[in-house]
């Protein structure tokens, strides 16, 4: 009898705050009976953890972040990776990509990939991975190694900017590409089914499992003389358009009070801030920086509006379905986002929420128009709580990739 599951699933990192559709996926395929190891290529930078990050299970194993900080375990592995059936042709997909691709991040993906194939224990059977750009090359080029089906779910920017030449090859080659595939959003399902020539990806939307939110509260929308308390949560980047919102927010009539609180962490913090002080509303922002789910849930029972002014960044990124959107409607939060990627899967302007242009004066008379609107207001956030419950809870999708996942292994 083994003590190794015959699944690896590959993640970019594990834990992640941001990440808590990959957590509330795994945790659910292993409450359904699905066995498996994380293997994750980076080491976690969070310091706090969400729940449904202790109720996992599995075993994590975390590869060389950076080959050069492993040397010994990178050339040892590769001595038994050489010796894997599968190796030279490995190498040799490799080396095509490289010449495409003249990265270290191509380098040390096939290190990494090197590692995996040499420590993955032989009772493993199938991989996959989540993400379609660096943890689907990674399986791949181990996976060819061992002559084994590698799987993945692809979510975002994995989508967006990844060239078309390395999805093309991942979703049609025959012999070495994906066994099958699954995405969040018809957006992109669409996209990816056109590029394929053989590979099958399903539309799984993550849905939301509503036993972890507490029932939504009774709001009584704000009267004319209080705080309008604006929210969002979101890595700060270009495509979460945050610095459009927050020349919206300096744009807003002299007679409407507010006060904005964002919850997230990321490279452009110390930019915004610079922003709203320069524009005189710094006193009218807090920054909560990371903060785990009961403590994001806690701030949307409270505010009055959840703000995602998300857009397609320079280099072609942008959201998918971002789950915040199912969180807040989970606690009938009203919505104001925009119409970028899949949220219109979700949101129809008008009916669930509003979506408006990212353009700072559009975002800025939505904002209005919503706090002059109560009762509208109160309709599309009970609009949307209903949709949620109705089209996006979290099993249907968890049972057709239990399905998808079962096959693959029962193939070996």
């Amino acid at each position: 009898m083994t003590n190794t599951p015959p699944l690896a699933v590959l993640v970019k990192g594990w834990p992640r705050l941001s990440e808590t559709f990959i957590a509330q996926e795994l945790v659910a395929l292993e409450e359904q009976g699905v066995a498996f190891e994380i293997w994750s290529l980076r080491h976690p930078t969070d310091i706090k953890r969400h729940p449904l990050h202790e109720r996992l299970q599995a075993r994590v194993h975390y590869l060389p972040e950076y080959l050069y900080e492993e040397p010994e375990r990178v050339w040892a592995a590769r001595d038994v990776a050489r010796k894997l059936p599968g190796y030279a042709k490995a190498y040799e997909i490799w080396r095509a990509d490289l010449r495409r691709d003249i990265t270290p991040n191509r380098v040390r993906r096939f290190g990494q990939a090197c590692v995996l194939a040499a420590e993955m224990s032989d009772d493993v059977l199938a991989m996959y991975s989540h993400f379609l750009h660096t943890p689907s090359s990674v399986a791949r080029y181990a996976g060819i190694m061992r002559g084994m089906p590698w799987s993945f779910a692809a979510h975002a920017k994995d989508i967006w900017t990844s060239p078309d030449w390395e999805i093309a090859e991942k979703l049609s080659d025959k012999s070495f590409g994906a066994a099958f595939g699954a995405t969040c959003t018809r957006f992109g399902a669409e996209h990816l089914q056109a590029m394929s020539d053989g590979t099958p990806v399903d539309l799984i939307y993550h849905g939301l499992d509503l036993t972890r939110f507490p029932e939504p509260p009774e709001r009584i929308w704000r009267t004319s003389d209080a705080p309008l308390k604006l929210m969002s949560v979101g890595r700060l980047v270009e495509k979460k358009g945050f610095d459009n919102l927050i020349a919206a927010l300096s744009l807003l009539p002299a007679d409407l009070d507010w006060h904005f609180t964002h919850i997230g962490g990321g490279a452009l913090g110390d930019k915004l801030k610079a922003q709203a002080a320069e524009a005189g509303i710094g006193d009218r922002i807090t920054w909560r920086g990371a903060c785990d789910q009961p403590e994001v849930i806690a701030e949307m029972r409270v505010s009055d509006l959840f703000v995602l002014p998300s857009r397609i960044a320079k280099d072609g990124d942008r959201d998918g379905l971002p789950n915040v959107l199912m969180e807040a409607a989970s606690q009938r939060l009203p919505i104001l986002s925009t119409p970028v990627s899949a949220i219109p899967e979700f949101i129809d302007d008008g009916i669930h929420g509003r979506l408006s242009s990212d353009h700072p004066r559009d975002l800025a008379a939505a904002i209005v128009d919503i706090a002059r609107s109560p009762d509208h207001v109160a309709e599309m956030a009970e609009a949307a709580l209903h949709r949620l419950r109705q089209d996006f809870g979290m099993m249907p999708g968890i049972l057709r990739l239990k399905s998808r996942l079962t096959a693959l292994l029962q193939d070996q």
